[in-house]
């Protein structure tokens, strides 16, 4: 047995990285989720929602896959736009593979041209993964792939649809062959290499994404004060939403305390699936103005590489 527990690993075990890297709203957390068979990384439609690079595991007899999510490529417009730069960029030198995920129900964008052109000088493999195949016909996606393929070279190319599940196997089989023979990072059994109070952020983040509108969802972030056992069967979480505003604050909050109620109900199913028990989730709201811009702030609530 080694250090991550496994036992007998074969001489032809492949294991290495693999950085998921694209402009936002391409579906890059949704493949990951896809691939892994279970949710790690949270999704929604509002750009920047990864923030942090996020390690997913696949682990078989015969290799074990880390997948960094990393926060979609655009033009910062503040500190914290500098900050998920910078993330995304640390995990490509680390990593053996790069998925350049591109959305095949649209053509390349300026910033798709960007996410190519800061591949310029890594000495990964680069394979283009057209996601979203279940939007178009198969006459436009072989057009699309043809567009993107033009940004840059690629070694290979796997059209798939994370939310249908299409190709998915292919896709996975084609990382494991560009793979180096190594042994395993991580223990079997291991899904992420985030904690479980990370993962309880990100779910009540996830909620009030998806339940708020406008402006809020930029400025959300969401920290877990305590988590606590008090049962065998029953948790007590204790977190704060921050925002930058008093507007966005009431927002969050809601007529008589309705929208924090309901994005406590939305996120506490998810956590209890997550902890296998019964959870108790106090929420609150505070306002910390302008924290995006300042790097104090944005390093208490997480975020950097």
């Amino acid at each position: 047995m080694d250090a991550t527990g496994l036992i007998n690993i074969p001489d032809n075990f492949r294991s290495g990285f693999c950085v998921l890297w694209g402009r936002p709203n391409v579906g890059k957390s949704t493949l990951l989720n896809a691939l892994l068979g279970r949710k790690v990384a949270v999704v929604s439609e509002k750009p920047q929602t990864t923030r942090n690079a996020i390690v997913g595991v696949m682990t078989s007899e015969t290799f074990q896959i880390g997948f960094w999510d990393t926060p979609g490529i655009h033009e910062p417009k503040h500190r914290l736009g500098e900050v998920l730069m910078d993330t995304a960029k640390s995990t490509l030198s680390e990593s053996e593979i790069i998925l350049f995920v591109a959305d095949s129900s649209h053509g390349p964008t300026s910033e798709d041209q960007r996410c190519a052109d800061l591949l310029s000088n890594v000495r990964s493999t680069v394979l283009l993964v057209a996601n979203k195949l279940d939007r178009v016909t198969p006459e436009i996606l072989h057009a699309r792939i043809s567009q993107y393929a033009s940004l840059r070279d690629f070694s290979d190319t796997v059209a798939v649809s994370a939310v249908r599940g299409d190709h998915l196997c292919t896709l996975r089989d084609k990382i494991v062959s560009f793979l180096p023979l190594g042994p395993p990072y991580y223990p079997p059994g291991m899904a992420t290499d985030r904690p479980e109070s990370f993962q309880v952020a990100e779910l009540v983040r996830e909620a009030a994404l998806q339940l708020t509108h406008q402006e809020v969802p930029h400025a959300l972030a969401v920290v877990v004060n305590e988590m606590t056992k008090r049962r065998e069967d029953l948790t007590y979480i204790d977190a704060t939403i921050h925002v930058e505003r008093s507007s966005q604050k009431g927002i969050v909050i809601g007529a008589r305390g309705q929208m924090l109620r309901e994005i406590g109900k939305c996120s506490r199913q998810q956590i209890e699936d997550l902890l296998g028990c019964k959870v108790f989730l106090e929420l609150s709201v505070k306002v910390r103005e302008k924290w995006r811009r300042d790097d104090e702030w944005i390093h208490r609530f997480g975020y950097g590489p």
